[in-house]
């Protein structure tokens, strides 16, 4: 067993409005494009976590269950990410303490907007079609 850094794991998620866009947050940070997520936090569950990074970055409610679309691994910072397709249930997309701009984008605006490794998680989730199940369990018994 190696005693590298151990991998985070992340959440994010995409949030398609009826006109087939999906909404982006410009992060204060570093100036990216990217769809509204970040790092689970100790003790959280994933669909908690989603839900609390997009309301977070965004001041949108999310509807559970949420759409898992896919599954990335950043290989250099090892941080896998799991990215849902999201429907908004209540508020208004605001900017906040860690989102510099918020942007309804479609697909091109997308593959623009963003570097390629955010683009391709936004655009499998504005492609995708089928829902795997998302669970917690305690390493015996589901939560």
């Amino acid at each position: 067993m190696s005693t590298e850094r151990p991998h985070s794991v992340s959440v994010a998620g995409v949030i398609i409005d009826g006109a087939g866009r999906a909404l982006l947050i410009q992060r204060r940070d570093n100036g990216h494009w990217e769809p509204p997520g970040g790092v689970l936090e100790p003790g959280e569950t994933i669909p908690d976590a989603l839900a609390r990074e997009v309301l977070e970055e965004t001041g949108i409610k999310i509807a559970q269950p949420a759409t898992l679309t896919g599954v990335y691994k950043n290989m250099t910072r090892l941080i896998v990410s799991l990215v849902f397709r999201c429907q908004a249930i209540e508020g208004q997309a605001t900017t906040g303490a860690e989102t510099k701009a918020l942007r309804w984008a479609t697909r091109d605006e997308v593959a623009n907007l963003a570097d390629e490794a955010y683009a391709v998680r936004v655009l499998d989730a504005m492609n995708a079609v089928t829902p795997p199940a998302v669970r917690a369990h305690d390493g015996v018994r589901l939560i």
